[in-house]
């Protein structure tokens, strides 16, 4: 009678037991046995390719191999490790805790290349040393090198844009990457013709955009040398078709290299979007645009202009040393690039309140909409925020700070007949062309015409005259802001000097802003002489003909 208790006791343990493994434990112990016996591998997607908008390829991904290794498949670490470190590079003592680990999946390089890949399989098994595996993977490449690299930007081993345009419209130039569950035997090595199963990876969108990359080439040549030549700290610029808003080229120093990524924050920035200047002279087109579209004056309204104009509790006077009271008519006044007279027809004649309504109409601290990441709104005082001295100095661009895309929005819409757009890259991806409005009017067509007009004498007559391109007709105007100082007030001779200006006048094609940070020099003597060479550069690559 004891011995039945015994048993079945026994046997209700051993019930109870196979219960619980398959009833309560059996999903998590078929799990792990599964785990055992797959692997799973990623499948990458190819990234979307980027095109100028001639059709050159600018990024585009590369098929290549990723190596990994199953330790518990390595019958010879040693040799392994020497073959790895003979095609890879490094040292065999790289590649000994990769192919010695626990696992049986371990990564030993990402992304190499085919060739480099096919050389190494074809020496494994011509040694017949086992436990390393390739995957299909891609990798990205850019055709023309560090040409463009800020705006492209660059993408990180994982296949995710880390800068530019490839961080940007990173959700459509990434796919959605696949996976293959591969059958494994007991030491995890695959086993050829086991079950696999396969999720293809979808590639993702090609985008076309609008930079013409031998301009951006020579813009980049142009802004390379120029800061040594003017000792600037860094100098920029930015193409554009004023017509629409697409970008054709833009840069700043320093420049990016793909090549050492090590310290990038600076060399990847785009300075006209993300850093921002007080202007100087250059906001001069939007204070006479205003007025003329008020219908206060015209380019032949005349002033009588003292030597001095008090602005706030200081006084203001022009860079000409002028020490006598002038009559200047508005062109006079935008020729010799007066402060005294704009600080008098802002205070005067406009009036603060329509001042402030027609800055803001300009869209100045306001985020254009660029289709770039890091862009910043800048610093704009509100109406309710102005001091004695705002509006004074806000009219020759003083007490004021914005990125640079900002009056190169300002000016393409003087060029579009008042009408701003909004500067961008993107031109089409997959699905067809992309659309991007056009803004409200900055100021009306016969204000902008007026305009136009004004800054044609600039180039001609005025402090333009080094950018002025033999045989083509530009509008455009000069800038020295000078800049604030960390310990208050404006620091000595510490200028950002600059021109935008575009061509043909009355047909414009294309505009050029160039600008220097942070140097000595007045803007007609450095800004105005790049300005020259860009511009010269533009009209020929843009095929942009001469004025008849």
């Amino acid at each position: 009678m004891t011995t039945r208790r015994v048993f079945a006791a026994l046997l209700g343990v051993v019930a109870a037991r196979l219960v619980w493994l398959q009833a309560i434990d059996g999903p998590r112990l078929a799990a792990a046995a599964e785990s055992q016996r797959t692997n799973v591998a990623t499948l990458h997607a190819r990234r979307g390719t980027i095109y100028d908008r001639n059709g050159n390829i600018l990024a585009m991904s590369e098929e290549c191999k990723t190596v990994y290794a199953n330790p518990q498949a390595v019958k010879d670490p040693s040799a392994v490790s020497s073959l790895l470190a003979e095609c890879l590079g490094g040292k065999a003592s790289d590649y000994t805790d990769l192919v010695t680990g626990d696992g049986t999946f371990t990564y030993v390089r990402r992304q190499v290349d085919q060739e480099v890949a096919d050389k190494l399989s074809a020496k494994l098994k011509d040694a017949e040393l086992t436990g390393i595996y390739f995957l299909d993977d891609t990798k990205r490449v850019y055709p023309y090198g560090n040409v463009g690299a800020q705006v492209l930007g660059y993408v990180g081993t994982d296949g995710n844009g880390l800068s530019g345009l490839e961080l940007y419209y990173d959700d459509i130039l990434t796919g959605t990457d696949g996976e293959m569950i591969m059958e494994t035997g007991l030491t995890g090595t695959p086993i050829a013709g086991g079950a696999s199963e396969v999720t293809p990876a979808q590639d993702g969108t090609d985008l076309v955009i609008s930079l013409d990359i031998d301009l951006q080439e020579a813009c980049e040549n142009v802004i390379r040398e120029a800061p040594e030549t003017y000792d600037a700290e860094s100098g920029s610029v930015m193409v554009t078709n004023p017509r629409t808003g697409e970008i054709l080229a833009a840069c700043s120093t320093p420049l990016a290299d793909f090549s050492n990524l090590s310290d990038t924050a600076e060399e990847l920035s785009l300075k006209p979007v993300s850093s921002s200047y007080e202007p100087g002279s250059v906001f001069k087109v939007l204070t006479t645009s205003i007025g003329f579209d008020l219908g206060l004056f015209n380019p032949d309204s005349s002033y009588t202009v003292p030597a001095a104009v008090k602005v706030g509790d200081d006084y203001v006077t022009d860079d000409d040393n002028r020490d006598y009271t002038e009559t200047m008519d508005v062109r006079e006044m935008m020729r010799r690039s007066s402060n005294t007279a704009m600080a008098q027809l802002v205070q005067d004649v406009i009036g603060t309140e329509r001042f402030s309504e027609g800055v803001a109409r300009y869209g100045i601290g306001q985020l254009t909409g660029i289709d770039f990441p890091g862009e910043t709104a800048g610093l704009v005082k509100s109406l309710d925020e102005y001091d004695g001295a705002t509006a004074g100095s806000m009219a020759f661009g003083q007490a004021v700070s914005v990125p640079m895309v900002q009056i190169v929005r300002a000016f393409g819409a003087v060029a579009n007949g008042g009408v701003l757009t909004t500067p961008h890259f993107l031109l089409a991806k997959d699905d067809g062309e992309v659309e991007w409005p056009s803004g409200d009017a900055a100021v009306s067509a016969e204000a902008a015409a007026m305009e136009t007009d004004v800054m044609r004498t600039v180039m001609q007559e005025g402090t333009g005259r080094n950018g002025q391109v033999d045989g083509y007709d530009i509008a455009g105007k000069t800038g020295t802001g000078e800049q604030a100082s960390e310990d208050g007030g404006y620091g000595s001779y510490d200028f950002t000097a600059s021109l935008c200006g575009f061509a043909n006048a009355d047909d414009p094609e294309v505009l050029v802003y160039v600008g220097l940070n942070h140097l000595p020099h007045l803007a007609s003597q450095s800004a105005a002489n790049v300005f020259h060479d860009v511009m010269s550069q533009a009209v020929s690559i843009m095929g942009v003909s001469p004025n008849a």
